[in-house]
This record gives C-alpha cells, sequence and structure tokens, in this order.
C-alpha cells in the first residue's frame, strides 16, 4: 500500500473514530505472525461498522480481534491492514432470566457472563478452557468444553447474532427467546468462520440452570481398547452424563476417562455410584474435578495445539495411532478432550521442531477423520486444516464471495486459503 494511501487510510479512521481509538500496530498485536498497520478500538455494533466502511473506502484488510487468547490459531492471514478491536464492546445487553436467555456485547468475557446469569441460578454452559475468552472469539473458533457433551456446542446455544459484514451492512439473525428460531442457521454459519464471513458484535445465548451437586467417575488404563469401554458404558448409560473426557498426559501412558454427572443431591451420588460399578476397573467416585478437567492439553500462550477428530467408536484406532506416531518422532504428545463426542485436543511443546511436527501431524491424518493444527509453529510447512472434501472446500469459497466478495476479512485465514 503506498504510503499517501496509508495515510489517508489512518487519517479517515481518526476523523470517524477519534485518535483515542486508532493507533498502530505493535509486535504485541501480530496476526499468527502477522503484523497489522493499525488498531482500530470499537465499543460496539454502530462504531464497528464505521470503522468497516471506512476500511473498505481504503482498501483496508482486516482481522477482529477480542481478547486475543486465540488470535493465532488457524492459518496465518495473508496480510493485515487493520485489527479491529472489539473488546471493548463489553457488558450484558439483557438478562432475561425468566425465559433462559443472556444477551451480550461480542467482547464480554465468557467469564463474565456467567458471574452475572449465576446470581440467578443459571450458566451458559461453554465451559471454555480459557477464562480471558469473549462471546465473539469463542463463537468465530467454535470453541467449546467439557458440557457440551449433554448441552451441546455453541452452534446449539447459540439463537441470536449481530454481525457487522465485510461491506459495513449491519445484519441480525435469530431471536432473544429459545422458541425464536428464525435466521437460526445464519448464526451457525458464523460459527467457526474465524471471522473470515463478518465481525461479530453481538450474541444471544439460551442459558441452563446451574444444577445443585456434581460428580465425577473416574477410571485409569493403560489400554486404548479398555478406555474406550469404559467411555462407551458412559455414553450408553441411562446416567445423562454432562460430560465425557480422557486424559493421556504422555504417548504411553496411562489413560484416565472421567464422566461428569449432575443433578439433585444424593440422587447424583447414588448415581454415580452405580455407575462407577458398572465401569469396573477400579472406577472411583470424587466430589471434584480432576485438575486437568476442562484444560487444554498445552499451553495457551506458547504450545502446539492441535484437534483431533474421529467416530466416538474409533477411539482405541486414535489412541494407538496417536502413540505409534508419537514413538516414532519421538514427540511428548498429550491428548485430552471429549472421548464421548471423538474430539480430542493434542499438545506439544513451543519448541518442538516444526519439522517433526510436519511429520507427525501427516501420520496423526492416516487415522483420524480430522487432525487440525490450531496453533502452529512458526515456519511448519503444512496445511493446519489437512484436506478438505473438494464439493464442500467449493461451497465453502461461494459462501465467501457471497458475504466478503474482496475477501477484505482476514484474507488466506480459513480452510482451503479462504
Amino acid at each position: 500500500m503506498p504510503t499517501t494511501t496509508k495515510d489517508a487510510a489512518r487519517e479517515a479512521l481518526v476523523a470517524e473514530l477519534g485518535a483515542d481509538c486508532v493507533r498502530d500496530a505493535t509486535n504485541t498485536d501480530v496476526v499468527s505472525g502477522v503484523r497489522p498497520h493499525w488498531v482500530a478500538t470499537v465499543d460496539g455494533t454502530e462504531r464497528t461498522s464505521v470503522a468497516m466502511k471506512v476500511a473498505v473506502e481504503h482498501g483496508l484488510r482486516m482481522v477482529p480481534k477480542g481478547s486475543g487468547s486465540k488470535l493465532d490459531w488457524g492459518s496465518a492471514p495473508e496480510a493485515v491492514d487493520l485489527l479491529l478491536d472489539v473488546s471493548a464492546a463489553n457488558g450484558i445487553v439483557d438478562h432475561a432470566a425468566g425465559d433462559l436467555v443472556v444477551h451480550a456485547l461480542a467482547g464480554t468475557p465468557i467469564a463474565e457472563v456467567n458471574n452475572t446469569v449465576r446470581a440467578a441460578g443459571q450458566q451458559l454452559a461453554i465451559d471454555q478452557p480459557l477464562p480471558t475468552a469473549t462471546l465473539g472469539g469463542i463463537i468465530a473458533t467454535g470453541t467449546a468444553g467439557p458440557c457440551r457433551h449433554l448441552f451441546g456446542g455453541v452452534r446449539d446455544l447459540l439463537i441470536g447474532i449481530t454481525v457487522v459484514r465485510a461491506d459495513g451492512t449491519v445484519t441480525t439473525a435469530g431471536g432473544k427467546v429459545v422458541k425464536n428460531v428464525a435466521g437460526y442457521d445464519l448464526g451457525k454459519l458464523y460459527t467457526g468462520s474465524f471471522g473470515t464471513l463478518g465481525v461479530i458484535t453481538e450474541a444471544v445465548f439460551r442459558l441452563h440452570p446451574v444444577a445443585a451437586e456434581h460428580r465425577w467417575i473416574t477410571v485409569t488404563t493403560d489400554a486404548p481398547a479398555t478406555a474406550a469401554t469404559a467411555a462407551d458404558i458412559v455414553r450408553h448409560s441411562q446416567a445423562m452424563p454432562t460430560a465425557i473426557e480422557l486424559d493421556r498426559p504422555e504417548p504411553a501412558g496411562p489413560i484416565t476417562i472421567c464422566a461428569q454427572l449432575e443433578g439433585r443431591p444424593n440422587a447424583t451420588h447414588d448415581r454415580a455410584v452405580e455407575l462407577a460399578a458398572a465401569i469396573g476397573h477400579g472406577a472411583e467416585v470424587l466430589d471434584q474435578a480432576p485438575s486437568w478437567w476442562g484444560r487444554y492439553p498445552f499451553d495457551p500462550v506458547g504450545g502446539i495445539g492441535l484437534r483431533l477428530g474421529a467416530e466416538p467408536t474409533a477411539l482405541p484406532r486414535v489412541l494407538s495411532g496417536a502413540q505409534e506416531a508419537a514413538a516414532a518422532s519421538g514427540l511428548p504428545l498429550a491428548i485430552r478432550g471429549a472421548a464421548g463426542l471423538g474430539v480430542l485436543n493434542a499438545g506439544l511443546p513451543g519448541d518442538t521442531d516444526p519439522a517433526a511436527v510436519v511429520e507427525l501431524v501427516k501420520a496423526l491424518r492416516t487415522g483420524c477423520d480430522y487432525a487440525v493444527l490450531v496453533r502452529a509453529p512458526k515456519d511448519a510447512a503444512i496445511d493446519p486444516w489437512g484436506p478438505i472434501a473438494p464439493g464442500f472446500l467449493a461451497l465453502m469459497r461461494r459462501t465467501k464471495d457471497q458475504f466478503d466478495p474482496e475477501h477484505r476479512l482476514g484474507p488466506g485465514r480459513f480452510v482451503g486459503g479462504i
């Protein structure tokens, strides 16, 4: 971008937003290694729309940012001129406790949302591993914690959304009550899109009551088949588990399966005891979650993170394949995640040799439905998303062309270089 054009773009942003809301980017603002020219702070839908209209007028490429906890996830963008910081769009718009619904701005941390709604004995059942994560970032990356087993993921709990499209147009989909599902599919479309289809500014979520009692049933084994059987027993039981998680901190080490139950006092403990007996193999009932519960198996700041997916019935194959791949590469692969859903996270130290990471990921992809390198090491010569069915990729590209014709939102950051 010529210097004169850059100066004009910055001046236009300052004129519309104010000098206090526009600054030059620093090394702390990089997006997967790519440094923007400027950062614009916006505090809501209207100001986001204004900033994006200026960006379009001056041909700027944009990436939205909340707390920044997952800003380095996914592919590196081709280029970023403007980082849109929506963290100032923070606050609860409305908590309709009687309808079990909360409406909040996208920059609101999920911890703040839950602090508010818990006063009414309610929860937003997205037990996000990163407490600083904002609602907009959670929707954009589609991330959720253990409780998605019972309550569903972000797509299932999101009932309304406000988004500013690439040209600055404000769009709203869905409603403010659970039974109103008009436009719900549009909310699903934005979920997991990594900010490449629009900038999320507000969201409406369905809430659930907080249970009076929780119990955790754990069993530890060295055999992947035994771990899979334990998870399968819980999954098909009548105990209604909230979550079924797996933890294997070392590639050839013990595997722990842990199920969470919740409900009425005493009755929940009795259900847990019955379930532990059904699992056998020394299963125990705990009144507190294990220390690893709901955490990523990698350092969220400097670690290397992967997401592995397969049918729950394929769990023995996935665990055995991961063990073999880790042994072949000599890497200390840790695995943790939703055994009951077949969605696992894996992690490596941040200083792992990028070439070794590439070979490990290739091996993992032969035994999983997908293996996504969500936090890739610098200079890793591999597509972090992996192969995509041509027909599906063509559909995604048409969607991108419709929502962002000039490819100004996070260009190259998503699957297939979208």
